[in-house]
């Protein structure tokens, strides 16, 4: 049976923070901000060196994505098909899959993750609630 662990305790200044984020946005110090209401840039390249913004535009126009991300995505879709099935067989199939992708978009990245039985722990009572709701 899985127990559902408490959150982590927030530090002291994480506390202070969020406070003073909360009564600024209730006095409406976010109000009218500049671009408020407006979609977000997000193909902004100003992090792209200028000589490779041509290239990286072609290839994301071409439907090109980086490795790391296509490894993302079909940890996205195995945490998908995870809240959806009830088979405890095809589960740790899906468990087996969604720890060689995250293996490989680790070393894609240069880390290693060390995927334990905690963290499955963690997703499968996340999913659980899901499932409830």
């Amino acid at each position: 049976m899985l127990r559902k662990r408490p959150p982590p305790p927030i530090s002291g200044l994480d506390a202070l923070v969020e406070k003073h984020v909360r009564e600024a946005q209730a006095n409406g110090v976010f109000d009218n901000l500049p671009g408020a209401g407006a979609p977000l840039k997000l193909d902004d390249d100003a992090m792209v060196p200028e000589e490779l913004r041509a290239a990286y535009r072609i290839l994301k126009n071409s439907g090109y994505v980086p490795p790391e991300v296509e490894a993302l995505r079909d940890l996205r879709e195995i945490e998908l098909m995870l809240e959806n099935t009830r088979d405890e067989a095809e589960r740790n199939t899906l468990i087996a899959k969604f720890n060689v992708l995250l293996a490989r978009a680790g070393a894609m990245r240069g880390r290693h993750f060390a995927v334990d039985s905690d963290y499955f722990q963690k997703v499968a009572e996340k999913l659980a609630a899901r499932r409830r709701s």
